[in-house]
């Protein structure tokens, strides 16, 4: 592995942190903003071995300051899931779409993905499986979507044109 992919890799979940950290909640249920990095690092490097290192990092730090009821578990979990299934969308649709209208709406779908993947699992540990899943899924997963996408279109082309001008390895 490159050691300068590391590194920036490593800068993108700790700006994923402190982005989780200063999230307001919306309606009590903070957005996992962690998850645009990862699908910004997913995106500048896509080989296997760095989205699994990106997943576990992500899920970790995710299990680590999530303040959801069961999200410890669901966070470590989720994380690899959504960053496979991202990788293999990414791949499907990387030649085939404008990278202005595949990146945003990738980002959408990932969010989406994640958040069911996250509130199952969660609602099963915690055991509230009766008709909250969509309650819960409207009230937080479709608004943390909206915020990682409009996020993601601003983010993702100044991450792109400070590593291609700063040259620290081939994007």
């Amino acid at each position: 592995m490159n050691t300068r992919v590391l590194v920036i890799l490593s800068l993108l979940v700790g700006m994923g942190a402190v982005l989780h950290f200063i999230m307001p909640p919306i309606y009590g249920v903070t957005p996992d903003m962690m998850l645009a990095m990862m699908f910004i690092g997913i995106m500048l490097f896509p080989k296997l071995k760095y989205v699994g290192v990106l997943a576990i990092a992500t899920g970790i730090l995710s299990a680590l300051t999530t303040n959801a009821p069961g999200g410890q578990i669901a966070n470590f979990i989720e994380k690899p899931i959504t960053a496979i299934i991202f990788f293999a969308l990414f791949l499907l649709i990387k030649d085939r779409v404008n990278i202005r209208i595949g990146v945003p709406v990738l980002t959408a779908v990932g969010t989406m993905i994640s958040g069911a993947i996250f509130l199952t699992l969660a609602l099963y540990v915690v055991g509230l499986m009766d008709g909250v899943f969509v309650l819960a899924f409207a009230s937080a997963v479709l608004p943390a979507a909206a915020l990682n996408t409009v996020l993601m279109i601003i983010i993702f082309p100044v991450v792109q044109q400070i590593l291609k001008r700063s040259k620290p390895i081939a994007v």
